[in-house]
């Protein structure tokens, strides 16, 4: 019992300590409306981190069980709000609406590849699980929209995710509230420096993507770029050439149409080949993807050229193809 007293002044004391006051007072006072807020917040897409807030409400959640089960119907609902926002916007707009997430995030342009294969793979449980993965959080209520799920789906089984994810938050700072505190007590101990800490490891972070953005464009920007037009003229006049789709996933992962002629390949396999069927040196060889800014395509096409193959990039990838007004055509059960 006395151990228990201890535990709850040090977390007051925490709690009331200069440089944590806005945080924690923050919680403190506005306690489930906070949780609410800080939930939403992440999910709709800021870069303001949750766990935070969900670990604070699991440290108040040892004294309190109620209000542990009420911040966890709480953050659930919010995070499935946010989710839903999503979703319809992803129904509405398509990938288009990935392709603006992706930008807005700063994120790696193979993020909607990644999140493509893992609906492939795992259909509608992506939602379950993709609060736990980098890169598809985000994606996975837009991308469930854009590909046709229905919204019964996907409440069940994006709730069922949001209250795994949000009570395994709760859980940790039930679990770990001891250790949780003596962090906070470091960084308050070092006062400004802990912000100025924090700020600079931000900066670095959103450098560092936007670094990789930068990069990427300007390596796009030394290839060959192909037309959608140009491309359709090509195969309307039998042009000899090589397309490769470096979409993940293939016939077998779900993918279900491409342009026609292309051979799919994974970005991961191309360099293990050491050579492709019917490949000639003096084949066109045109190479695209379904992800913004054309990412894949381009590492794809650098890979090549490491190999002495000159090779070009669809400008637009599929997105344009299709927004140009082209048909696909089904995959067939076939790999290189």
């Amino acid at each position: 019992m006395h151990r228990q007293a201890i535990q709850v002044n040090d977390r007051r004391n925490v709690y009331n300590s200069q440089n944590m006051d806005f945080f924690f007072n923050l919680v403190s006072e506005h306690g489930l409306w906070a949780v609410f807020a800080g939930v939403f917040i992440e999910q709709v897409g800021a870069p303001i981190p949750a766990l935070p807030f969900l670990l604070v409400a699991g440290m108040d959640a040892i004294d309190n069980s109620l209000y542990g089960v009420m911040a966890l119907v709480v953050a659930s609902v919010a995070s499935m709000l946010a989710d839903l926002l999503w979703f319809l916007a992803g129904r509405r707009h398509g990938r288009r609406m990935l392709s603006l997430l992706c930008k807005i995030a700063i994120s790696p342009d193979s993020c909607v590849r990644q999140s493509e294969l893992s609906f492939a793979k795992h259909g509608v449980a992506t939602l379950v699980i993709s609060k736990f993965v980098p890169g598809i959080s985000t994606l996975a209520p837009p991308m469930a929209g854009a590909m046709g799920m229905s919204t019964t789906s996907f409440v069940i089984f994006n709730l069922a995710g949001s209250v795994l994810w949000a009570g395994c938050g709760l859980m940790l700072g039930i679990l770990f509230h001891e250790q949780i505190q003596n962090v906070l007590i470091y960084l308050d101990n070092l006062g400004g420096s802990a912000l100025v800490v924090i700020g600079a490891l931000l900066g670095l972070y959103i450098g560092f993507r936007v670094w990789r953005r930068l990069r990427l464009s300007r390596l796009k920007s030394r290839l060959s770029l192909v037309q959608p037009a140009e491309l359709a003229q090509m195969l309307e006049n039998n042009t000899p050439m090589f397309l490769l789709d470096v979409r993940q996933g293939g016939a077998e992962g779900g993918l279900v149409d491409r342009i026609q002629g292309a051979r799919n390949i994974d970005l991961g396999l191309l360099a293990k080949h050491a050579s492709l069927p019917e490949w000639k040196d003096e084949t066109d060889v045109i190479v695209y993807c379904a992800c913004p800014n054309d990412a894949s395509a381009v590492k794809a096409a650098y890979v090549l050229r490491r190999r002495g193959i000159k090779a070009r990039v669809l400008n637009g990838g599929m997105d344009g193809w299709i927004q140009s007004g082209f048909a696909l055509e089904h995959i067939k059960a076939e790999r290189l």
